[in-house]
């Protein structure tokens, strides 16, 4: 179990180690305070996805850097929507999608998956089958950040469902440390999903 961890990092310099053991900490951190409508869910997660794209640009895979650099900008954006102050509190609060909302967020869905495939095909990337599945939980993240810039609670469906997928895709590659990773986020994210829906489910707000 030990060499299932360790075997892809035998040739890794050090500072990369650290640089993967940082965004690991902060990636987890961000969805605990995600999970405690923190804000610090975006300056956390702000500091992960950052040093993410500079290793994914350092591996070569600039498919997956562009991805991540959407990460860091939604974190941005998404910082700057929870700061919002309306009398002294929160401007945004937990809700549900309206069905205006659904649709957006499916077209979000559609729209990622067409881009990233364009971004796959532009850098001249084989697709192989786990590349549809990165595809597709890529599609999912993308309409779970923008779900969790409005803190629509529906962000955490879409969390959930992408890091389940997640968790064997990086297991197969032998990425023991980010298959544990999506493990923590999914537990994270279930509880997440929970805490999120007594808040709802004690506020007069239902939109």
């Amino acid at each position: 179990m030990i060499e299932f961890f360790t075997e892809a990092y035998k040739n890794t310099p050090w500072i990369v180690i650290i640089l993967e053991a940082i965004t690991f900490v902060f990636g987890i951190a961000s969805v605990y305070y995600a999970k405690q409508e923190n804000i610090l869910v975006y300056p956390t997660g702000l500091i992960a996805t950052t040093i993410t794209v500079y290793l994914l640009y350092r591996a070569g895979y600039f498919g997956d850097m562009v991805i991540n650099i959407y990460y860091s900008v939604m974190s941005i954006y998404g910082w700057y929507k929870w700061s919002i102050k309306k009398e002294n509190t929160n401007a945004v609060a937990i809700s549900r999608t309206s069905t205006h909302e659904k649709l957006t967020g499916f077209g979000m869905f559609l729209l990622t998956i067409i881009v990233i495939f364009a971004v796959y095909k532009a850098f001249g990337y084989e697709i192989k089958t786990e590349n549809y599945l990165d595809i597709f939980t890529s599609g999912l993240f993308f309409t779970a950040m923008w779900y969790m810039a409005f803190k629509k609670i529906e962000n955490w469906t879409l969390w959930i469902i992408g890091d389940l997928i997640a968790v064997p895709i990086y297991a197969y590659r032998g990425l023991g440390i980010l298959s544990l990773e999506y493990i923590v986020f999914t537990i994270l994210a279930i509880l997440a999903y929970i805490e999120w829906r007594k808040i709802l489910s004690n506020s007069p707000q239902t939109s």
